[in-house]
């Protein structure tokens, strides 16, 4: 049998199970069976959030032989040939490919025939952004005036590069990240399925570093279950295979950035570079420690801890959030914050993180010598 990749496995096929856009997907339904249905739609997010599968699902919807519906049955003649990709009424164009006007118009020509099949003529124009100034113009007169059988879903990663006369003339959708809660219990659901066994640390890694991207966490998925000849996935693979550090050796990291232990620090950067930790990575994952060290810092009054019933790792971080206040913490994140942008600008990532880490050494070595001097003079 035809190996098929997860991504498209497990795409969905219906609205129902769309993850993470539960109010977008109300919207689309609404429409569909108010059968309020405009002319052009325009979806908007990151990669790997929905925009192309719920594009398809919309299409469905708009040609199912049973009628406009926000359930498509699935079934019939129409919904198979969408979902196999062979609906003559569904057309979809790769703008990143087609970016001249000439392409654009040839495919704008054929809107002047109506539906061979279909209710609709559908094109999905996919990645608009990358087309040309006189591709969009090409495209916005037809936008203003489409023939009646004829529907537009465009879909975009970069919003602030569609022109707003095109915006305007659709109703966007905006997809927003997949929280990495509604990515995990996707995954954990998918994965016993599949009778495919990981942890629920490990699940939480992929799930952290897919950012948002249900697509990202599928591809390192698929990593993950390549990397092992049986099916069962551990910790140490995963860290190994996006090269990050575990949370052990993060926490060792943090506690000797708190305690300003400059030469400990670049020891570990050495460690990290010997078994090809991503340095991306080690910021990153420092921004998420710190941010969990302030929620405990936040958090500390109302809830009741008891030492005792924590894990090893977790009660030596509720320990160390003793150890720096708040405001500190904060500050911490935000050279992080900024430095994570601008590390791509360093002659290597090697140097761009020491020269992070190191503002951070001297906020630490100021801030001791300020109140040294406040202490002299009482």
């Amino acid at each position: 049998m035809k190996y098929k990749i997860l991504s498209n496995k497990w795409r969905p096929q219906d609205f129902n199970h769309i993850i993470g856009h539960k109010y977008v997907i109300r919207i689309i339904k609404n429409s569909l069976d108010l059968n309020r249905i405009h002319q052009s739609w325009l979806f908007s997010g990151i990669h790997g959030t929905g925009k192309t599968t719920i594009a398809r699902i919309l299409a469905k919807s708009l040609n199912c032989k049973i009628g406009i519906t926000s359930q498509p049955c699935r079934k019939c003649s129409h919904c198979l040939s969408i979902e196999k990709g062979k609906f003559l009424d569904f057309i979809e164009l790769d703008a990143a490919s087609k970016t001249k006007v000439e392409d654009i118009k040839s495919v704008l020509d054929t809107t002047k025939y109506p539906p061979i099949e279909g209710r609709f003529k559908i094109y999905l124009i996919d990645e608009i952004q990358m087309l040309s100034k006189h591709s969009f113009n090409a495209l916005l007169k037809i936008l203003e005036e489409p023939p009646k059988y004829i529907k537009f879903i465009l879909a975009t990663t970069h919003l602030n590069k569609i022109p707003e006369t095109i915006i305007s003339r659709c109703l966007h959708i905006h997809l927003p990240y997949i929280t990495s809660k509604n990515i995990f219990n996707y995954l954990k659901k998918k994965l016993k399925k599949e009778n495919i066994n990981i942890n629920k640390e490990t699940l939480s890694i992929i799930s952290n570093s897919a950012r948002g991207s249900i697509r990202n966490a599928l591809n390192t998925l698929e990593l993950a279950i390549c990397s092992t000849a049986d099916k069962m996935i551990n910790t140490k693979n995963i860290n190994k295979l996006l090269g990050i550090f575990n949370k052990k050796k993060i926490f060792i990291l943090a506690e000797n950035i708190i305690n300003n232990n400059i030469n400990n620090i670049l020891n570990i950067l050495d460690d990290a570079e010997i078994i090809g930790i991503s340095y991306n990575n080690i910021i990153s994952s420092l921004i998420n420690f710190f941010h969990n060290l302030s929620i405990i810092k936040i958090t500390i009054s109302e809830k009741n801890y008891i030492i005792h019933k924590l894990s090893k790792y977790d009660k030596n971080t509720y320990i160390l959030s003793k150890k720096i206040s708040f405001k500190d913490i904060q500050i911490y994140c935000k050279i992080l914050l900024q430095g994570e942008k601008y590390i791509k600008y360093a002659p290597n990532p090697r140097i761009g993180v020491e020269i992070i880490l190191f503002q951070i050494y001297q906020y630490i070595t100021e801030k001791k010598i300020s109140n040294n001097h406040l202490l002299i003079h009482k």
